[in-house]
């Protein structure tokens, strides 16, 4: 067997941003530190830090007036913000600065006048952060479904911009779609789609379309959670490319007879997971396998972001 550890891989610049900051917050204030909503949506990295002492709420009626609290990379809404004032909490914005960038975005052309399409999924923290910017004026849509059942014509003035995770190909499609309807639609000047996610979606179907070609039994795995966008769009990927694919937290989620008999592995990991447990799965394949390693570079990343500064 032979795993082919795809890159890029793991966390981004964003994330790495997230994490340090909640861990330069635990390191100068103690225990405990709040954070509004999983500070990324990986299973492993929350339990890291829940161990550490932090402490993850869904509200922020949660925590004590005055606290130390961390928002997410997934950013915030005015109104949370507003309600952090209020109670007077020290809080940090560890919002990934590619999510602030939709934020700006939504505002401005809220200000211009336009109703906002936002291409995204409902209930996704990113999603409910950007649309807490124009409410009335923001719409969420995920399908051509979505898009028929708007109270908009194609005379109104509309703009679109897209949740930072979604795949390529599924934004694509719909942008396609809202400008046969909306002929006079605009959108961002820059995609929103973050470098990180789409370097992570074309080293999937880089590998997927090499591997799909030589006629060996191939499997991919993608190491993320099951909340995390990005990483259950890789996923999708590997399966629309013909390459049977499986989302997991840590080698315990891996059934052994699953892969009796595969030739190739493409492991890959979202953008919120940590690299520790990549190197836990190649190592359980490399002791129940006997599996060579070898690494398939398809682009270099060199983005970093300054961690915010701490109140």
């Amino acid at each position: 067997m032979l795993i082919k550890l795809l890159f890029p891989r793991g966390f981004c610049a964003g994330v790495y941003r997230a994490t340090s900051a909640l861990n330069a917050a635990l390191n100068k204030y103690g225990t405990p530190v709040y954070v509004y909503h999983e500070i990324v949506h990986n299973k492993w990295v929350v339990d890291y830090f829940q161990q550490k002492g932090a402490v993850f709420v869904n509200s922020l009626d949660d925590i004590p007036d005055g606290s130390v609290t961390l928002f997410s990379a997934h950013g915030v809404s005015p109104q949370i913000e507003r309600q952090a004032q209020e109670k007077n909490l020290r809080y940090i914005d560890a919002s990934c600065p590619l999510v602030q960038k939709v934020h700006r975005e939504a505002k401005q052309f809220v200000q211009q006048g336009y109703s906002v399409l936002l291409i995204g999924h409902p209930h996704h923290d990113e999603v409910v952060g950007v649309q807490g910017e124009a409410p009335d004026k923001i719409f969420i849509v995920k399908s051509k479904e979505s898009i028929d059942s708007l109270p908009l014509t194609a005379k109104d003035k509309v703009a679109y911009i897209t949740q930072t995770t979604l795949s390529l190909d599924e934004s694509a499609t719909i942008i396609e779609y809202l400008k046969s309807r909306f002929p006079n639609i605009v959108g961002p000047a820059i995609k929103d789609i973050c470098y990180a996610t789409q370097n992570r979606q074309n080293a999937i179907k880089t590998a997927a379309n090499k591997y799909n070609q030589n006629k060996k039994n191939v499997k991919a795995i993608v190491v993320g959670s099951a909340n995390s966008s990005n990483s259950i769009r890789l996923k999708e990927i590997a399966l629309q490319h013909g390459i049977p694919a499986v989302l997991i937290d840590s080698p315990s989620d891996i059934n052994p007879d699953d892969f009796t008999g595969v030739d190739v592995v493409l492991l890959t990991a979202g953008a919120s997971a940590h690299e520790y447990v990549v190197k836990q799965v190649t190592e359980y394949f490399q002791s129940t396998f006997n599996a060579q390693v070898e690494e398939e570079r398809t682009c270099e990343e060199n983005t970093v972001f300054p961690i915010p500064s701490m109140p």
